[in-house]
């Protein structure tokens, strides 16, 4: 998480879906704050133990498929696995044309008696999606269709 912003994510109101904006030093923190925020929206991060971990790898062709790609891998996760995640840490390097992201991401089981039950997010969405560099800090905004 970053250390001198004031915030990691906010949400901004959307009609029927939600959307939020994450913010980093880098592109590698803006991607953990969106997942943070991400799974903000389906659970409260606080109560999820970081127990177990998954590594996943992604290769988009620019830096706004990468984000689409990296949050639709990690609803993949946490539907196909029943997996909550809090804990982010991600890299990002240029691999010839592409972007490609290793990240490992730690969590555990959804367990609905302990986790705090909020949104179900359907899918990730492409509209508005961006990743903007302002004053030395990295902006994503993000819309998840609820």
């Amino acid at each position: 998480m970053c250390k001198n912003i004031e915030k990691p994510f906010e949400f901004f109101d959307v009609t029927a879906d939600i959307g939020f904006y994450s913010y980093g030093n880098n592109l590698e923190e803006v991607f953990e704050n969106a997942g943070l925020a991400m799974f903000n929206v389906i659970s409260n991060t606080d109560d999820i133990k970081p127990v177990e971990t998954k590594e996943i790898s992604v290769t988009s062709e620019d830096k706004i498929s990468l984000l689409y790609d990296f949050l639709e891998e990690l609803l993949f996760m946490h539907e196909v696995e029943f997996m909550l995640f809090s804990q982010f840490d991600v890299a990002i390097k240029k691999d010839g044309e592409n972007y490609k992201l290793d990240a490992a991401i730690k969590g555990e089981e959804i367990n609905w008696e302990i986790h705090e039950r909020g949104e179900e997010v359907k899918a990730i969405t492409f509209h508005m999606m961006d990743i903007v560099k302002e004053d030395n800090l990295y902006k994503s905004s993000v819309i998840l269709d609820l």
